[in-house]
C-alpha cells in the first residue's frame, strides 16, 4: 500500500516505459509510410475509432471498478480480522488463566503469520512476476518472500504443534483447529466456563470465515474472459489510433502530420495505463505496491496482543519503504 501523497512521475514513467516504446514504434511506422513513402491510402476515418474508444473506455472503467471492489473488500476483511483479534484477546484474558492465555494468544499470532504467508504465495494470473513489476520491487520489501514459514512460527507454537501444523497443506486452518481443540480442553478442565467457551468458539468461527473470504479473493481471480477481451480491445484501439489521426493532422498541413506520433503515444499511454492500474489492483494479496498491507497489520495485531499480555519487549512496527507499506 502506497501511503505517500502520490507516486512520483519518474516512477510512473519507469513503470510504463516498455509499453511507451512500443507505442512510439506503432505510431511511427504508419506515419513514416504516409509522409515519406507516400502511402496516402494508409488512413482510416475517425468516427469508427471513436466508437471503439468509447467501448474500450467502458470496458476499462468496468475493470477498474471491479478491481477496486476486490481491493476494498480485502481491506474490509482485514479490518474485521484486526477487530476480531482484539475482541478474541479480551475474551481469552477474561476467561483463561494467564499461562494458558499466553499460549492461546501466541497461537493466534501464529495463525496471522501462517495466513499472510499463504496469501503471498504466487498464482498464475497474478502480475508481480511481470518484468515491470519485478523491476519495481526494488522500491519495497515483502517479508514473506525472504524467509520461510517455519522460522517465522518459532516461539509462537510449541514443538509438537508446529510440527503438526507444518505437515498440513492449509497451515493457517490447521492452527485454528489446534486452537479450537485447546479451547475445548480448557472448557472440559473447567478452566473456562461453558458459556465463555461457546463465545470463544464463535470468535474462532469468525476467524475461520475471515480466512475463507481471503482465500476466495486469493484463489478466484478477476474473470479471465473480461480481462482477456479488455486486453484485446485496448491494443486494437492503440494500433488503429495513428491511422485515424493521420488525415486529421493532414488538414492543418503536411508538416503537422508528424504530430500523429506524439498524440498517438499519449492516447495509447492513457488507455493502456488505466488498464494496467486495474491489473495491479485486482489481486490484493500478491505482494505488489498496491496490496493490502497484511504484514504491517499482522504486526500491529501482535503488538496489541503482547501489550495486553503485559510484555515490555515488543516487536517494532513495520515501516514503509519508499512510502510503500507491506
Amino acid at each position: 500500500m502506497h501511503n505517500g501523497r502520490n507516486y512520483p512521475l519518474k516512477q510512473v514513467i519507469q513503470w510504463t516505459r516498455r509499453e511507451t516504446a512500443v507505442f512510439v514504434l506503432l505510431s511511427a511506422i504508419p506515419t513514416v509510410l504516409y509522409a515519406v513513402a507516400g502511402w496516402k491510402w494508409l488512413v482510416l476515418p475517425w468516427p469508427p475509432l471513436a466508437i471503439i474508444g468509447t467501448a474500450v473506455a467502458f470496458m476499462t472503467g468496468f475493470k477498474s471498478n471491479a478491481s477496486y471492489g476486490r481491493l476494498w473488500e480485502a481491506r474490509q476483511i482485514w479490518g474485521g480480522i484486526v477487530n476480531g483479534s482484539r475482541s478474541f484477546a479480551l475474551l481469552v484474558l477474561d476467561s483463561v488463566p494467564a499461562p494458558e492465555a499466553r499460549r492461546v494468544l501466541l497461537r493466534h499470532v501464529a495463525w496471522l503469520t501462517a495466513l499472510r504467508y499463504q496469501l503471498r504465495e504466487p498464482r498464475a494470473w497474478e502480475t508481480v512476476h511481470r518484468a515491470h513489476n519485478v523491476e519495481y520491487q526494488r522500491h519495497y520489501q515483502v517479508a514473506e518472500w525472504g524467509t520461510s514459514l517455519e522460522p517465522a512460527l518459532a516461539g509462537l507454537l510449541d514443538g509438537q504443534e508446529q510440527k503438526s501444523v507444518l505437515a498440513r497443506k492449509n497451515r493457517a486452518h490447521g492452527i485454528l483447529q489446534v486452537q479450537a481443540e485447546n479451547l475445548r480442553a480448557c472448557a472440559e478442565a473447567s478452566i473456562a466456563g461453558e458459556l465463555r467457551h461457546l463465545e470463544l468458539m464463535r470468535q474462532v468461527a469468525a476467524l475461520v470465515e475471515a480466512q475463507g473470504k481471503c482465500e476466495r479473493l486469493k484463489n478466484f481471480p478477476y474473470p479471465r474472459q473480461f480481462a482477456t477481451i479488455n486486453l484485446y480491445f485496448v491494443w486494437l484501439f492503440i494500433v488503429l489510433t495513428p491511422f485515424c489521426l493521420l488525415p486529421e493532422f493532414q488538414k492543418f498541413g503536411s508538416h503537422f502530420v508528424w504530430l500523429t506520433i506524439p498524440m498517438s503515444v499519449l492516447i495509447a499511454w492513457i488507455f493502456h495505463t488505466m488498464d494496467k492500474i486495474g491489473d495491479s489492483s485486482e489481486n490484493p494479496f500478491e505482494g505488489g505496491p498496491n496490496d493490502i498491507p497484511i504484514t504491517a497489520m499482522s504486526r500491529g495485531i501482535e503488538i496489541d496482543l503482547r501489550e495486553m499480555l503485559g510484555d515490555t519487549e515488543l516487536p517494532a512496527p513495520v515501516q514503509a519503504v519508499n512510502n510503500i507499506l507491506m
